[in-house]
């Protein structure tokens, strides 16, 4: 608990380092828009493609592959039906606060907390759910938010940086393939830009909120509750039921699923014309509120693993 409080307090500093540059004109909105781009598009992906390359073909780590995908989808299952469940279709932006308790910021907080805690293992088992989380995003999500069924949505999955980083991983994992030495630290450089990137394009995006606005929707706490507490209090009991589960998998996909609201809904209420400043308002809240909220989560999962 110690170790994922630290992190987490780690990144908090570099998000305020965030809300400190956009707060004297250092980072932009704009500006912050292109970082944005550069760490989903190119850091990230290297982050993934790194983890695959880094590590020794092993059939075990296969098998525990495969098991990332189907506790995944699994999550996945549980969150959508818990978020339809719990948030009613007559509420005001029921389909943001549906959308934010689904989808998690997975790749800017899980990627840096995972890799801090359980290593390139952890990453190369969080592909799984990345993969998921990319194929329904672009899917199920934008139908949420939106109201309309654009299936080319799937195509543009199929081609998106993260995911033919994890088909260019899983070749070389399986062939093996090594690079040249001085690529593969270039490489390995670009990949360590993720977690200081990640939280400062984090902070300047919550730079911008209104807090005592904040503070006073009742509805930010209720959305925060589910994504932070229930819902991976659900999963961590869930998966506590499934016998032969690898720990480091267990910890990495209940951490995906438990990070802070992903900031993917405020870009696509900006691109749909829907309400951003809410969505960028419980990205801010759940964000801040996950640096108490995960360090529990992984305790209440290790009694419920002591328990059973």
């Amino acid at each position: 608990m110690q170790a994922i409080f630290n992190q987490t307090i780690v990144m908090f500093i570099l998000i305020v380092t965030g809300i400190i540059c956009f707060k004297t004109g250092i980072i932009t909105k704009e500006g912050n828009r292109e970082l944005s781009n550069l760490v989903l598009s190119v850091v990230n992906p290297l982050v993934i493609f790194m983890a695959y390359y880094q590590q020794e073909y092993d059939s075990q780590l296969v098998e525990n592959l495969l098991i990332s995908f189907g506790l995944s989808i699994l999550s996945f299952a549980v969150l959508i039906a818990g978020a339809y469940i719990l948030i009613p279709a007559k509420s005001v932006n029921s389909e943001i606060e549906r959308f934010s308790s689904i989808y998690s910021n997975c790749a800017f907080m899980g990627i840096p907390l995972i890799q801090a805690l359980c290593g390139n293992t952890g990453v190369f088992y969080l592909t799984a759910y990345l993969t998921v989380f990319n194929f329904l995003i672009w899917t199920h999500g934008i139908i949420l938010l939106s109201g309309e069924r654009n299936f080319k949505n799937v195509l543009k999955v199929l081609y998106s940086p993260v995911i033919l980083s994890i088909v260019a991983g899983i070749l070389i994992f399986f062939l093996q393939i090594k690079l040249p030495l001085i690529v593969s630290e270039a490489v390995g450089f670009i990949a360590d830009l993720n977690t200081p990137l990640a939280m400062i394009v984090s902070g300047v995006t919550m730079a911008d909120t209104n807090i005592i606005k904040l503070i006073k929707n009742k509805r930010i706490y209720y959305t925060a509750l589910l994504k932070l507490i229930l819902f991976p209090a659900l999963l961590v009991i869930i998966s506590a039921l499934i016998p032969n589960i690898d720990s480091t998998v267990r910890t990495t996909i209940l951490i995906a699923a438990s990070a802070p609201a992903a900031a993917m809904c405020t870009l696509q209420c900006i691109r749909l014309g829907k309400d951003s400043l809410y969505a960028s308002e419980i990205f801010a809240f759940t964000t801040v509120c996950s640096i108490l909220s995960l360090p529990f989560v992984v305790q209440f999962d290790k009694i419920i693993q002591n328990f059973i």
